[in-house]
């Protein structure tokens, strides 16, 4: 097995260098590709180094499977070209998550979507641990709206924002700042660049793509996404209204039950899912489940996930292992 890693020096790209032992690709040769200035560069990987190589070498190694992340305009103009050498190519940007003819995949929700393609798109994080709840709910009850708020590390703007974050912490200037205000014990209600509607393009992204996954072009949905001093682990607020009136024990019944989800949901010793401890795990926790009191079929869930496994390398690992068939 020859795997390709284009990003390789960023977060995500070091988490799927972590992660392949994981799920199966442990023995594979694995090349990896950045820009122009880490070209060159020594990853320290299992028991040597990767050294990073150009995007133009890469593609000519005849690779099985390709993973990118490094950013949309680099998987516009290269996914494609590694497709048509037969490799599979599972992107992590918003390059091709919205195109009709790539799928965009959680595998426990729609791997079936995959069908031949060559070419397949991984969803936003915070839409990965969103929709990996939402499916199992509307598959036994329906759904009638979804109204979800984002908490979201700084791991998910990458590196020059984990070091403005502990600049901050520690009374420095970061170098570089990628927020438009201070993040340290700060709440920026602004993820992303503003788009039509007041909406933030991480809160589009949400949107668009969950009504994707989930095959429900008509659902009513509507988001807020919220930066936080979290350095990694995406948390978010959902409120669903069902389509039928059920106890409680039923959607607890249905999640617990539910493929990548681990209920965490004991109130009464404030035992609930936490950024702190999902990190380095690659399941969706939930907890907080209760009714809402506002509405007959309305339930609370809070739902946490590291977005580097889950929500970016480990979502793009369960899809190369479905499309080789591991």
């Amino acid at each position: 097995m020859r795997v390709g890693i284009v990003g390789v020096t960023g977060l995500v790209g070091r988490t799927f260098l972590q992660a392949l032992p994981i799920y199966g690709f442990g023995e594979a040769e694995v090349f990896g590709a950045a820009s122009s200035r880490s070209v060159g560069a020594r990853i320290p990987f299992r028991t040597d180094e990767l050294v990073v190589e150009p995007i133009e070498s890469l593609i000519k190694r005849q690779l099985d499977i390709v993973f990118f992340s490094a950013g949309a305009t680099i998987s516009r103009e290269w996914a494609p070209r590694f497709a048509e050498t037969g490799a599979f190519v599972i992107d992590n940007s918003s390059a091709w998550r919205m195109e009709p003819h790539v799928p965009l995949v959680v595998p426990e929700v729609n791997p079936h979507t995959i069908g031949d393609a060559r070419l397949i798109a991984n969803p936003n994080c915070s839409t990965i641990q969103l929709v990996v709840v939402l499916a199992p709910l509307a598959k036994a009850f329906g759904l009638e709206r979804v109204v979800v708020s984002t908490y979201q590390a700084v791991t998910g703007t990458g590196q020059k924002a984990v070091e403005q974050l502990l600049a901050e912490r520690e009374g420095r200037m970061p170098s570089t700042t990628v927020y438009p205000h201070p993040i340290d014990l700060n709440c920026i209600p602004q993820c992303d660049v503003f788009e039509v509607e007041g909406y933030t393009k991480e809160e589009w992204k949400i949107i668009r793509e969950s009504r994707k996954i989930l095959d429900m072009p008509d659902l009513a949905i509507t988001a807020t996404a919220v930066r936080v001093p979290v350095l990694g682990g995406h948390s978010e607020s959902v409120n669903v209204i069902l389509s039928q009136e059920v106890p409680l024990d039923r959607v607890r019944a249905v999640l617990e039950n539910a493929p990548g989800v681990v209920i965490q949901d004991e109130p009464e010793r404030s035992f609930y899912p936490m950024p702190r401890f999902a990190g380095g795990q690659n399941e969706v926790f939930v907890g907080r489940l209760r009714r809402d009191t506002s509405h007959p079929r309305g339930i609370n869930l809070w739902i946490v996930a590291d977005n580097l496994r889950k929500g970016a390398a480990t979502n793009a690992l369960q899809i190369a292992r479905h499309v080789l068939a591991l």
